[in-house]
C-alpha cells in the first residue's frame, strides 16, 4: 500500500514596490472570495519580474525532508547550501520550512516534493495584529481572558497552515515608575496562545487567538504588549500602561475565647472598585488537624463576608478564596486571591511554684581542703628513663631470639669462675710435682683413697 505523505505548501511573497500586475493580481483574488492566494499547479509558481524578494513556507509531515526549489534556469537551492548563498535564508524546523529568496529570477519555479492537491499560494498584502484592549482595572490574582486575530491586508487570514507556524505572546513590561511597587521589576513573560483549539482558544483555525491568563505577578504600572513572531515575521501590539491593584480585598480575624466556640474571619470588600452585591466567594479550609472544609459565601448588599472556622486548637489555618464579581464598570471577573493564614500560637505551658518552707539559715560547715600528692620531678625522670630502658632492652631480646635466631646464653659471673678454674689447675700441677713416683705408680695400680675426715 503506497503511503501518503502529506506535504503542505504556504508561499508568502511580499513585492517591493507593488507593481499593477500585482494589484491586479491581488483584486482578482479578492473578487473571487479567496483572498490573496493562487492555486499551485504541478507544484509551479512564477515570479514576476518586479519582484524585490519573496517568503516562502513549505509546510510537511514532521521529520520528513526539506523541499528542494528550482529555478527557472534548473539550478536547484538545498537547505544545506544555503549558509553559502548570501541571497537565501533558510529555515528548516520540524514540519515545516521557511525560504526567503531576495531578487529572485523571474519566471516558473518548481517545488520538489510530495505536495498536497489543496495546496496555494498566498500573497500577502500588509499583515497586521488585532488584539482586543486589556481592562482598565486590573488586580493581582485575576484571570483576563485575550483575544487576538492575524490580518491581511485588514481582513482574517484564512490559509489555515499559516497559522500553524504563528502564536500569539503576552508579555508586561514595567513603566519603572517609582511611585509603584514593580519598579525596576522589568519584563514578566505572562503566556503563548495558539491557534490550535487547545486550552482556552474557543475554536481550532479560526484565524483568533483566545486564551486565558493569570497575573500573578507584582502590582504596579505595567505596559502590556502583544505580539507574534516567526523566523522572518514579527508583529506587536504595544497597549497604553495599565495599572495592577492589589487585591481589593482586606481580611480580620477575631480567636475563640471560650471551648465550643468559632473562630470568625472577615472578609472585607473594597467598594471603590468592586460592586459588593455581585461578589460571590468559594473557596476551601485546610484546618491543622489535616482536615478540609469547602464553603461557600453568597452576595450581599454589605461590603463584608464572615467565615466560620472550627475551633481545633493551636495551629496553622489555611484558606483558598475564589471570588466572582463584576467592577465599578460592570466588567466581569474572577480572581483566585493568594492563600490566607490564619495561625493560633502553641500556648505556653505554666509550671506551678513549689511552695518553699522558712528555714533558718544553715550552718556552713567547711569542707577540709585535700590537696593532691605531687611526685617529686627527680623520680619521675628516672622511672621514665627506666621504662624507655626496659623497653629497649626487651625490643633487642625479641630481635637477637625470633628475628637473628640467635640462642641466649647466660654467662654469670664469668671472670670470677676463670679465675678459680685458673687456681684450681695450678694446685693441681704442684701436687703432681710434690707427690714420690711410688705413689703415681700405686695411684696407677688401683691405690685405695683415702676416706677419712680432717680434723678440720
Amino acid at each position: 500500500m503506497k503511503t501518503l505523505l502529506i506535504v503542505s505548501l504556504l508561499l508568502i511573497a511580499v513585492c517591493f514596490p507593488p507593481d499593477a500586475h500585482s494589484v491586479k493580481q491581488v483584486e482578482e483574488l479578492k473578487g473571487s472570495g479567496k483572498q490573496n492566494e493562487i492555486p499551485l499547479l504541478d507544484n509551479r509558481f512564477r515570479v514576476d519580474d518586479k519582484i524585490d524578494e519573496i517568503k516562502l513556507i513549505f509546510f510537511r509531515r514532521p521529520g520528513s525532508p526539506a523541499v528542494i526549489l528550482v529555478r527557472p534556469d534548473g539550478t536547484k537551492y538545498f537547505a544545506t547550501n544555503a549558509v553559502r548563498n548570501t541571497s537565501l535564508d533558510w529555515y528548516d524546523e520540524l514540519n515545516y520550512d521557511l525560504v526567503v529568496i531576495r531578487n529572485p529570477m523571474p519566471g516558473p519555479w518548481q517545488v520538489i516534493g510530495q505536495i498536497m492537491p489543496e495546496s496555494r499560494i498566498v500573497v500577502i498584502g500588509e499583515l497586521s495584529l488585532k488584539v482586543d484592549p486589556l481592562p482598565k482595572i486590573l488586580f493581582q490574582g485575576e484571570t483576563v481572558k485575550v483575544t487576538g486575530e492575524i490580518l491581511n491586508d485588514g481582513e482574517p487570514i484564512r490559509a489555515n497552515l499559516f497559522k500553524d507556524a504563528v502564536s500569539l505572546n503576552v508579555s508586561f513590561v514595567s513603566t519603572n515608575n517609582e511611585n509603584f511597587e514593580n519598579f525596576g521589576a522589568g519584563i514578566q513573560q505572562v503566556t503563548e496562545f495558539k491557534d490550535d483549539g487547545y486550552g482556552f482558544d474557543e475554536s481550532a483555525k479560526d484565524g483568533v487567538f483566545t486564551g486565558e491568563f493569570t497575573l500573578n505577578f507584582t502590582p504596579g504600572e505595567w505596559r502590556p504588549e502583544l505580539y507574534i513572531t516567526t523566523d522572518v515575521l514579527e508583529r506587536r501590539v504595544v497597549q497604553d500602561p495599565i495599572v495592577v491593584h492589589e487585591p481589593p480585598f482586606s481580611f480580620t480575624s477575631v480567636e475563640a475565647t471560650e471551648k465550643g466556640d468559632d473562630h470568625r474571619i472577615t472578609i472585607n470588600i473594597d467598594d471603590e472598585l468592586l460592586k459588593p452585591d455581585t461578589v460571590i466567594m468559594q473557596g476551601k479550609i485546610y484546618y491543622p488537624n489535616g482536615e478540609e472544609q469547602v464553603f461557600y459565601l453568597d452576595s450581599n448588599s454589605t461590603t463584608a463576608r464572615e467565615l466560620a472556622l472550627q475551633d481545633y486548637g493551636w495551629g496553622r489555618y489555611n484558606i483558598e478564596i475564589s471570588v466572582f464579581g463584576s467592577t465599578i464598570n460592570d466588567r466581569e471577573f474572577m480572581a483566585t486571591l493568594p492563600t490566607y493564614l490564619f495561625e493560633i500560637e502553641r500556648p505556653i505551658e505554666v509550671i506551678p511554684e513549689i511552695p518553699v518552707a522558712s528555714v533558718s539559715e544553715p550552718e556552713i560547715i567547711p569542707v577540709p581542703v585535700v590537696k593532691p600528692k605531687v611526685m617529686a620531678t627527680g623520680l619521675m625522670v628516672s622511672l621514665i628513663v627506666g621504662g624507655n630502658l626496659a623497653i629497649l632492652f626487651i625490643g633487642w631480646l625479641c630481635i637477637r631470639v625470633f628475628v637473628q635466631n640467635k640462642p641466649l646464653k647466660l654467662k654469670l659471673n664469668l671472670a670470677f669462675l676463670n679465675k678459680k678454674k685458673a687456681v684450681e689447675s695450678k694446685k693441681a700441677e704442684q701436687q703432681k710435682s710434690d707427690e714420690p713416683e711410688n705413689s703415681s705408680k700405686n695411684d696407677k695400680s688401683g691405690g685405695i683413697l683415702n676416706l677419712s675426715m680432717s680434723d678440720d
